[in-house]
């Protein structure tokens, strides 16, 4: 990679930082200020559930993005240089998605009765965002690599961790080559493990804010989020090469498509449910909305396995 190409694949990415910091911005606003929300088209499902996902899922794509920046030019740089580019290409692919869901809340008229000068400013933040965010799609597209370049990685984000953690005294005892090992081998427990402490947090976080006081509704909106998170760490590991895992079983494989399929299938069916319900009146109890929902991944994550090509060759 050239100087001026490394130049402007750091611009782009920082540019896409940019974008996502204007996304976070606007996004808490709509939806933690009470007065601001009451007003905003996409407070509600269907738009409601990807602001909420990308609302926490965006942060965590900057601040490893910014953590791998301090070692730019350790060896390996056309790696990092690729698979940050996708990692920053992932996040504003998950902004731009809660865009066009926001674009629609605004199109369809999304509780239009309440709208007031408010959603008028809503409405120009999303058009700004819109603008910045497809400015800096263009530029990672632009010095987008060659297609079958990830095939030929040789470095990972894991290595980088070892390297910053090398410069911090307290740190050092602990960045051993057998330690990057075990995270290899065991990535989906690690990626596991941490899908289990945001799904606390969230959930956690949204029930005392709201008062929840149910214990099934806390226990769904536990398995939503963490089913979501670790569809989140697989699929973004697999675009960005977090960690470089090492070859899996057939089945294994199979099992892991089945689990995304089954967990987008629950998250599609949460956010339309009331449009999908072909009951005469729309679900309001958890268990009915539990039965539904998880009934819709479980049914994805079978037709994964058992449709011609995803069922495992003996």
């Amino acid at each position: 990679m050239t100087v001026s190409e490394k130049n402007a694949s750091t611009f782009a990415i920082r540019t896409s930082l940019g974008a996502a910091a204007l996304f976070e911005a606007l996004t808490v606003l709509a939806t933690q200020d009470k007065p601001v929300r009451a007003v905003s088209p996409w407070q509600d499902d269907p738009y409601d559930a990807a602001v909420s996902l990308a609302m926490f899922a965006v942060p965590m794509l900057a601040a490893v993005v910014l953590l791998r920046l301090p070692v730019w030019r350790a060896p390996g740089g056309p790696d990092r240089a690729q698979q940050t580019a996708r990692a920053a290409g992932a996040m504003l692919a998950l902004v731009a998605l809660t865009l066009v869901a926001e674009w629609a809340a605004v199109v369809a008229g999304a509780g239009h009765p309440r709208w007031d000068a408010r959603t008028a400013a809503l409405i120009g933040g999303l058009i700004v965002n819109s603008l910045v965010t497809g400015g800096a799609a263009a530029l990672l597209w632009r010095g987008r690599a060659p297609r079958g370049s990830a095939a030929r990685w040789r470095h990972d984000w894991l290595g980088d961790v070892l390297l910053l953690a090398e410069r911090v005294p307290v740190l050092r005892r602990w960045a051993r080559p057998e330690a990057a090992g075990w995270v290899r081998r065991h990535a989906l427990t690690v990626f596991s493990a941490a899908s289990a402490v945001a799904a606390l947090a969230i959930t956690g976080s949204q029930a005392l804010g709201e008062h929840w006081t149910d214990p099934l509704l806390i226990a769904f909106m536990l398995a939503v989020e963490f089913t979501a998170y670790l569809t989140f760490c697989l699929l973004t590991n697999a675009v960005a090469g977090f960690v470089a895992r090492p070859p899996r079983s057939r089945p294994r494989r199979a099992a892991e498509t089945s689990l995304i399929a089954g967990a987008l299938a629950t998250h599609l069916a949460i956010a339309f449910r009331n449009a999908l319900w072909p009951g005469p009146e729309p679900l309001t109890s958890v268990p009915a909305v539990m039965a539904f929902t998880f009934g819709a991944g479980l049914a994805a994550a079978l037709a994964t396995v058992l449709l011609p090509g995803g069922r495992p060759r003996r």
